[in-house]
């Protein structure tokens, strides 16, 4: 039985179907990753989750509970980060964990908290002089006064740059690490490869599929590629006579060869035999996005 199990979910809005039998379930300590492009119906999915909304049909349980009829109890075990979490201008970061922590039985120390989240120096900080890493840094720690046993986290890093997003992700992983377990929403292919041990890829409102990271490339392409800028001139023929070669593309004095297997060896032994140097060599192994368009087919960026 597993902490979270979506069984045939189903919500519309009037003629909008947002979410259409959508199944999956999340093993206790794993982050669990719903990815998918804007308007997919992962937050529909996830507030369903969080008896925010009321499906249309199918079961949902969180925790062995039922969030449509024990929603109280629920929320007593269950930690929620927003996709979007304002708080008053004014309020302090200090009251803001103090205020949260009054809601709950047995919470969290606040102090302690914010040592482990590196809050303490904004401690007396107003929330609107708060930069956009920091915000989200007070909204993990929101989720996590009630000291949950499960965490939800909505497009936790969108708006943020790259070095705030990146310690984001390291503080995610010192939650589960916690022993709490994660159900990540997210549209970053880096990201839900970086932390995912399992993900759903949702898509117009429907699962189609849920694997590892690398089992969702595996399932769709074992591609690689290898980019290099030839020291002299050299004719594609040269490369697809090679049975690991499925394709050579060129972009300007670069050359780009797709294939599978060995495919990095062949290509520099046949360098090497016409005395080719490949300046500049790259090889770029196949990724998520890569399999979210095979499973999709359309890219996460365009929805197209």
């Amino acid at each position: 039985m597993g902490i979270i199990e979506v069984e045939n979910l189903h919500k519309r809005y009037g003629a909008k179907v947002a979410v259409q039998d959508v199944s999956f379930t999340v093993e206790k300590g794993e982050i669990f990753g719903i990815l998918g492009p804007n308007g997919a119906g992962k937050t529909t999915t996830v507030e369903c989750l969080e008896g925010l909304r009321r499906p249309d049909g199918g079961t949902v349980r969180v925790l062995g509970l039922d969030p449509r009829h024990e929603t109280a109890e629920l929320r007593k075990r269950l930690g929620v980060q927003l996709q979007e979490t304002e708080l008053p201008d004014r309020l302090r970061v200090g009251e803001a964990l103090e205020l949260y922590a009054s809601f709950y039985p047995d919470p969290a120390d606040p102090g302690a908290l914010m040592a482990e989240l590196g809050l303490t120096e904004v401690r007396d900080s107003a929330y609107r002089k708060l930069s956009g890493g920091q915000k989200q840094r007070v909204s993990i720690a929101l989720a996590l006064i009630g000291k949950p046993e499960v965490a939800v986290l909505d497009e936790l890093t969108t708006g943020l740059d790259p070095q705030a997003r990146r310690d984001t992700w390291e503080l995610i992983e010192g939650v589960r690490a916690r022993g709490v377990t994660i159900l990540l929403v997210t549209h970053f292919m880096e990201e839900a490869e970086r932390l995912c041990d399992r993900i759903a890829v949702i898509d117009r409102g429907r699962v189609v599929a849920v694997d590892t990271p690398a089992g969702l490339v595996a399932r769709v392409t074992d591609e690689q590629r290898v980019r290099f800028r030839p020291s002299t001139p050299v004719a594609d023929e040269v490369f697809t006579a090679l049975p690991e070669v499925r394709r050579v593309d060129r972009h300007g004095d670069r050359i780009v060869i797709t294939g599978d297997g060995n495919v990095l060896q062949a290509v520099t032994s046949v360098l090497a035999r016409a005395q080719v140097v490949a300046l500049e060599l790259r090889v770029e192994q196949a990724g998520l996005d890569d399999a979210f368009v095979a499973l999709t087919g359309r890219t996460m960026e365009t929805g197209e």
